[in-house]
């Protein structure tokens, strides 16, 4: 693992402004107006907002099964043939800041699409109690279903402009899991960036594979990226995901943060790190432009 090194937020992401959303607007409801999850609240007066000018993008669906699924999806206009990065949502679910995401990675030039990973078991952005969405929506999301989703969501997108031989993957919290997850599932994955993810763990019966378990399976190269203040995720445990992907021969790494929290990328929660956060997306960026 390295250390922490702050740089420059890179030239290309000089359309990111900040939202100016205050405290006192997100408790008036202003967070449901927005989009974001109201189990993230409150929101915090350092979100940022990413227009949408320039690009294609909203709500598609796509044949997931048994359902059709809707996912947030951005692209540069007029363009085709792009490489491709999954994201994968926050606990909170498909909420305003994972579109955010989305329209950042569009920004830069890529077919970002973020798939509603919760839709079977409801709508988590307007679940208020974190308990309650844990225990009546998180829970009940199978890792098997979650790969199934994600395989069908790659199967779509060739017909909606994105190159799918040139497919990344990217999650935070849940959706660093996520990440690492898929990156063992899909051979033909060509990178990915994990945000925070849980690597160790007791599973449950429909969650039953810890990252680290799965590390002879991940043959793309993933960038983690993670926090040393982060309570739910101790230093020993990414030290030990680290260090099993080395011993594995895996093109893979994890920077961790000194500084930094849990959520240190979500410029709408109190965990925001702006100094971490603009690293991490620089790292993120380059990893992407490497590979894909």
């Amino acid at each position: 693992m390295t250390d922490d090194r702050a740089v420059p937020l890179p030239p290309d992401q000089s359309w990111i402004a900040d939202k100016g959303v205050t405290r006192r607007q997100a408790l008036a409801g202003s967070v449901v107006a927005a989009g974001y999850a109201l189990a993230a609240q409150p929101l915090s007066a350092t979100a940022i907002t990413t227009p949408d000018q320039g690009l294609d993008a909203g709500m598609v669906r796509f044949a997931a099964g048994d359902i059709e699924m809707g996912a947030y999806r951005a692209k540069p206009k007029g363009r085709r043939n792009l490489p491709v990065i999954i994201v994968v949502q926050e606990i909170f679910g498909l909420h305003e800041w994972i579109r955010d995401i989305v329209r950042r990675f569009a920004q830069a030039g890529y077919y970002a699409i973020a798939p509603d990973l919760y839709q079977r078991q409801g709508d988590a952005t307007k679940v208020a109690d974190f308990k309650t969405l844990y225990s009546e929506i998180v829970s009940k999301v199978s890792d098997a279903q979650v790969m199934a989703d994600l395989d069908a969501l790659v199967r779509f997108v060739p017909g909606d402009g994105g190159n799918a031989k040139r497919l990344g993957i990217t999650g935070f919290c849940w959706g660093g899991r996520i990440t690492w997850l898929y990156a063992a599932h899909n051979p033909r994955l060509r990178a990915g960036v994990a945000c925070y993810g849980r690597v160790k763990g007791t599973g449950t019966e429909l969650q039953p594979h810890n990252a680290i378990d799965e590390v002879a399976r991940i043959n793309a190269p993933v960038l983690g990226l993670y926090g040393a203040r982060d309570k739910g995720i101790p230093v020993a445990d990414v030290e030990a995901m680290n260090d099993a992907l080395k011993a594995a021969n895996k093109p893979s790494a994890i920077h961790l943060y000194a500084e930094a929290d849990h959520g240190f990328l979500a410029d709408y929660r109190p965990s925001y790190n702006e100094a971490a956060a603009r690293d991490a997306w620089s790292r993120t960026l380059a990893h992407f432009k490497k590979y894909l």
